[in-house]
């Protein structure tokens, strides 16, 4: 996949650039599913937070109002209902997928059991935007700091399809514990590089190649040995 991994959407021209640079063509002429799951996990959001993302109500952080082709919703929890054989080709035809910030060990929990995770390998053209745990979701490891949801077995792993780790939302100003110096500790006690990102700023992923795309701040952190 080519992987678009934002701490706050696509919140400035540089990272709608990055976006259209990875899609190929213009916005409005690419098919989006935008996958809203992460929300449900999170103890601070509700459906109201679900339905402002989906219907693209969510100017700080746009995604699903940036004049698509057509958009989608695709609900993870639904999908081991339905069959492989109805959703696969839903996503296969989808150019883009929008995935929502939240709870990261709960979309990673729903991406697994969906089926959805083993088929991402084959999605070579398909861009991934991720919005926060969006993004966090495709690294190694999230920190306790942002375990909320808890699977069987309890710990911070997540699907690892990227070789760093994500601490978003840098220096936000409803976030007080989300500083620099809060980041800090958080990569001191990870396993891997570290990015801390605020708002403005995404990481461009394309065949393990990365850029970091910013209007704004952010710093490369390594765990302490």
């Amino acid at each position: 996949m080519k992987l678009l991994l934002t701490s706050g959407g696509i919140t400035n021209a540089s990272i709608h650039q990055a976006l259209v640079s990875l899609l190929g063509r213009p916005i409005s002429e690419c098919n989006a599913l935008c996958i809203p799951t992460a929300m449900y996990g999170h103890p601070h959001t509700n459906p109201g937070h679900a339905w402002r993302f989906i219907s693209g109500q969510e100017p700080q952080s746009p995604m699903c109002e940036l004049g698509w082709k057509s958009l989608g919703v695709l609900e993870l929890t639904a999908l081991p209902s339905i069959g492989q054989e109805r959703w696969v080709p839903w996503v296969q035809e989808a150019d883009v997928l929008l995935v929502g910030g939240g709870d990261a060990l709960y979309l990673c929990h729903w991406l697994r059991e969906s089926g959805l995770a083993d088929l991402l390998p084959s999605l070579q053209e398909t861009v991934w935007v991720g919005l926060s745990a969006g993004s966090m979701v495709m690294t190694p490891r999230i920190g306790q700091e942002f375990v909320g949801w808890k699977a069987l077995g309890g710990d911070d792993h997540t699907l690892g399809l990227v070789d760093f780790s994500i601490f978003p939302h840098l220096d936000h100003k409803d976030l007080p514990e989300n500083t620099l110096a809060d980041a800090q500790r958080w990569a001191a006690r990870m396993t891997g590089p570290c990015y801390a990102v605020d708002d403005q700023t995404a990481i461009k992923v394309i065949d393990g190649s990365i850029e970091v795309i910013s209007e704004g701040h952010w710093q490369l952190l390594t765990p302490e040995r």
